[in-house]
């Protein structure tokens, strides 16, 4: 005769394998593989939850420089992303030696003039405050900076989730976001990945 505790607690052991077997299948992933970079499915801004649209490598040649993934609920031209006065963030995440302080730098002074066609005079206090803040602290692969757009903010920049630096206006976050979605992007194949899944 089958003892019916035994039985019982087989059971109940049964159904708790079944059910947590159902909520592994059934959860969504919270994070996503960009190259050997992991960034989250989404990212809080202000009050809001604001969803990974994309994102994709920023290569040279065969090099693998960064991961780059953006994070809206805008969706569409890419300009038209940029220039949104809504949450969004774009979350860069260092994955080659070739990256350093004065080539990152560089290559953020040209992606401002190409964004802005030149006329940088307007914001220039939020590039040199932005270029100041990369310039305090070391540069090398596994670094991964943040640069959060919040509407009546601002955007803010934090290294490896820290040292949180808030540059003001919306004409800065437009010329930012420009340099990776505007009409002269830093690099064409990593804009279309950015701007949809």
């Amino acid at each position: 005769m089958i003892n019916l505790s035994i039985a019982s607690s087989w059971r109940a052991a049964l159904v708790a394998v079944v059910t947590a077997a159902t909520l592994v299948v059934a959860s969504p992933a919270f994070a996503k593989k960009i190259g050997a970079a992991t960034v989250p499915d989404t990212m809080s801004i202000g009050s809001e939850d604001v969803p990974l649209l994309g994102g994709g490598l920023r290569t040279r040649a065969v090099f693998k420089l960064y991961a780059a993934a953006l994070y809206s609920n805008e969706s569409g031209d890419g300009k038209a992303v940029a220039d949104a006065d809504a949450p969004m963030a774009i979350h860069l995440h260092i994955l080659s030696k070739l990256i350093n302080k004065k080539k990152m730098v560089a290559a953020l002074k040209t992606g401002f003039k190409n964004s802005t066609g030149g006329k940088t005079s307007a914001i220039q206090g939020g590039i040199d405050q932005m270029i100041e803040a990369m310039n305090a602290n070391p540069l090398k692969r596994g670094v991964a900076y943040t640069l959060t757009y919040e509407p009546g903010v601002g955007t803010t920049m934090t290294r490896n989730g820290a040292d949180p630096v808030l540059i003001e206006g919306l004409a800065f976050k437009q010329a930012l976001f420009g340099i990776w979605l505007g009409d002269k992007p830093a690099q064409a194949s990593l804009k279309t990945r950015m701007l949809a899944k």
